[in-house]
């Protein structure tokens, strides 16, 4: 299996959790094969909103969740 990862952001209700406050909203980025491509995408779009504290963007390991009792 491929090493998905999904890359998405919004606004949060404390930049130190992952309270997304209103996920109908969230900012879509994409999809990736690997973590680099992933962490550039998050690194662009992270850097692109530095002066907006509530403005969070995420990696998720999506072949984690695909596959929970496998170890990676």
């Amino acid at each position: 299996m491929s090493k998905l990862h999904l890359v998405f952001g919004g606004r949060v209700s404390d930049p130190q959790t992952l309270d997304f406050i209103e996920p109908d909203k969230l900012d879509l980025v994409g999809i990736y094969p690997d973590y680099a491509a992933a962490e550039a995408a998050w690194r662009a779009n992270a850097q692109r909103t530095v002066d907006d504290a509530t403005m969070k963007y995420v990696v998720v390991h999506l072949h984690r969740m695909l596959d929970p009792a496998k170890p990676h």
